[in-house]
């Protein structure tokens, strides 16, 4: 399937998609897209925007604009999550698994929706999980259901393998920092 690329240094729209409605967008910039593998950049001071949604207000919905370090965000077609790279200026900090419904692009930007469960892999390997105590108030309270769970646990056992067998198929953007985008 031929997939449209986003041109690197345009910006594209990340919406947050919950139960089919926009529940928080924002811009990130292009850095490449080759139809398989997007990579966008998160930048200190993005705007972020909230919709009203009928699940109620996102629980970032206080913050105006990202407050953060730049983050390099890795996607990836049929992938059940996406790779972030943290930095502090241009110093690598970690990178993150973020697990996610497959993201779905548009010619304007790409949908994601947030499935709670996150990964911090550290430096030096090391790993630890973020999140896991929101999965089942996110199953009670219908953000996600039995079979997004699911997914995610299984997303979350390949990702374990892989870094088990150090097959990261974003090992190529190891040496990528915000430097690239200057």
């Amino acid at each position: 399937m031929t997939r449209a690329l986003f041109a690197p240094g345009s910006t594209l729209t990340v919406r947050e998609v919950l139960h089919g409605e926009v529940w928080l967008y924002f811009p990130e910039t292009v850095v490449a897209d080759d139809g398989e593998i997007l990579a966008t950049v998160q930048e200190d001071g993005c705007p972020l925007t909230f919709p009203e949604h009928p699940f109620g207000p996102h629980p970032w919905s206080q913050v105006p604009a990202w407050r953060g370090p730049t983050v390099l965000k890795l996607r990836r077609a049929d992938t059940a999550y996406s790779v972030w790279k943290f930095f502090d200026g241009e110093v690598f900090r970690h990178w993150y698994v973020n697990f996610e419904q497959p993201v779905v692009r548009r010619s304007d930007g790409v949908d994601v929706d947030d499935h709670q469960l996150d990964l911090v892999v550290e430096p030096d390997g090391t790993r630890h999980w973020k999140d896991v105590e929101d999965l089942a108030p996110a199953l009670a309270t219908g953000r996600i259901d039995v079979g997004q769970l699911r997914a995610v646990l299984a997303a979350a056992a390949e990702v374990s393998a892989r870094l088990e067998r150090d097959d990261r198929w974003w090992a190529p953007w190891d040496e990528w920092s915000p430097s690239g985008l200057r």
